[in-house]
């Protein structure tokens, strides 16, 4: 059986859905452990365009008749769930150490979500079932989104690292 550009873009579109749970969880619960800090208004924000990015991650998902991996967003919520467990040099509770990880890991997801976004942009013009304005607008929200995550991330590791 031959793999065709569908099949690629089936693959990639349940393996960015299923990142985007972990992603999704990863804000929530970071608004959550960060309530009454410098960080609560930022990180409530990212957490509700995170899900709505997740919505309409679906309805292109929808547009191409891929349907949800159920398999691979266990996983993610497994492996997310999994991260929590790491040294953060605090038996129990949330540690500066902690805040400055999950940015990181914040990061990584935001960034590979615009990557998803700049590869639809790119094939738009030749896929009717994909809007390019639309496409050009995630990516501008999304790096909009780094810029906000790097710059709470370096006050964090100020925080964390910092003999001030």
């Amino acid at each position: 059986m031959t793999t065709t550009a569908t099949d690629f873009l089936t693959t990639y579109l349940q393996d960015h859905r299923a990142g985007a749970e972990t992603g999704s969880d990863l804000a929530r619960r970071m608004h959550e452990e960060n309530k009454g800090t410098q960080y609560e208004d930022f990180l409530g924000h990212i957490a509700e365009e995170i899900e709505e990015d997740v919505v309409v991650l679906e309805q292109i998902m929808d547009r191409f008749d891929v349907s949800l991996d159920g398999l691979k967003t266990a996983v993610a919520k497994v492996g997310e769930k999994l991260g929590r467990l790491k040294p953060n040099n605090a038996l129990t509770g949330y540690s500066p150490l902690s805040r400055v990880l999950e940015f990181e890991g914040l990061r990584a997801g935001v960034q590979g979500k615009l990557s998803l976004w700049d590869s639809l942009l790119e094939i738009a013009p030749f896929e009717d079932r994909l809007d390019a304005e639309e496409m050009a607008q995630l990516v501008t929200r999304a790096e909009a989104q780094l810029e906000g995550l790097r710059v709470h991330h370096r006050l964090a590791a100020r925080e964390a690292f910092a003999a001030v």
